[in-house]
């Protein structure tokens, strides 16, 4: 008897962004998990697929509300991912009808709460041991030994945060790829480009680790913030234009809050023949 090949079913997602900083997200709650490297690959491709920053996927909670895990759109894992936290805590807010999410990722167990309009999310403490962060030999983290004099933050994803005077002078994608490939970045970094406009005020841009420049970055913005406070350039509580709007950071006693916009822009289904494909 001839085996008989089960087609796959069409796989429900939904597309979100929080300040142009773009997701696909799937539920997997009840089920096992559906997301691969190469369902990771072939949904990031903005040409045959849907395109994304990151992808996200919702899982059942352990000792949470749920647990959501993170990819890139070159089909690799990411630690942590700031702006997609919010936007999945936007979702799991309103359907529960509740003020308060709570959401366990790599970084632990994080928080997710109203704010107005807005969503803030605890995006927990800095990392700052440099075995930790992580780097490839002992240095000091708020000085690395690299042109630019970059100081290094763990988020649940590493960061390598320059400070410079003029950021529109600068060329994000030729020097975040050489930076994110250093040898001193054993699990390469995302690297920001950080210009303090005032004790309250940053402008940001970034280039993520495994997807390139993109127009924000939460978990990116969070570094930036704890980078300046770290160097006395900032308080702790700032304001941050990144290339898609306005962030606010707090480093707080319980972690870094980040608050800002999110977007359902569609929801839609893979189809069969895509995923019989992959």
């Amino acid at each position: 008897m001839q085996d008989t090949k089960i087609a796959p079913r069409p796989l429900p997602f939904v597309k979100m962004h929080g300040l142009g900083n773009d997701f696909v997200i799937i539920d997997s709650r009840g089920r096992d998990a559906r997301v691969t490297p190469a369902l990771a690959r072939a949904l990031g491709d903005r040409n045959r697929g849907v395109g994304f920053d990151q992808l996200g996927e919702i899982r059942d909670g352990d000792n949470s509300d749920i647990t959501l895990d993170f990819w890139n759109a070159d089909g690799s894992r990411a630690g942590a991912c700031g702006n997609a936290t919010r936007c999945v805590g936007r979702l799991m807010l309103d359907e529960a009808g509740v003020d308060r999410v709570t959401i366990r990722t790599t970084r632990g167990l994080l928080e997710a709460v109203r704010a107005g309009d807005e969503v803030s999310v605890n995006m927990g403490h800095p990392v700052l041991d440099w075995t930790q962060v992580p780097l490839s030999q002992a240095v000091d983290v708020k000085h690395l030994p690299l042109q630019g004099d970059p100081v290094a933050v763990g988020m649940g994803n590493p960061h390598a945060v320059f400070f410079v005077d003029d950021i529109a002078a600068v060329d994000v994608a030729a020097r975040g790829v050489k930076v994110e490939h250093d040898p001193l970045f054993p699990e390469r970094t995302n690297v920001e480009f950080a210009q303090v406009r005032s004790r309250n005020e940053i402008r940001m841009r970034v280039w993520e680790r495994g997807t390139g420049i993109t127009l924000a970055c939460g978990s990116g913005a969070c570094a930036t913030a704890v980078a300046a406070s770290l160097r006395g350039l900032t308080e702790r509580q700032v304001r941050m234009e990144v290339d898609g709007g306005w962030l606010t950071l707090e480093w707080r006693e319980d972690g870094v809050w980040m608050t800002g916009p999110t977007a359902l822009v569609f929801a839609a289904e893979l189809s069969p023949a895509f995923l019989e494909a992959l």
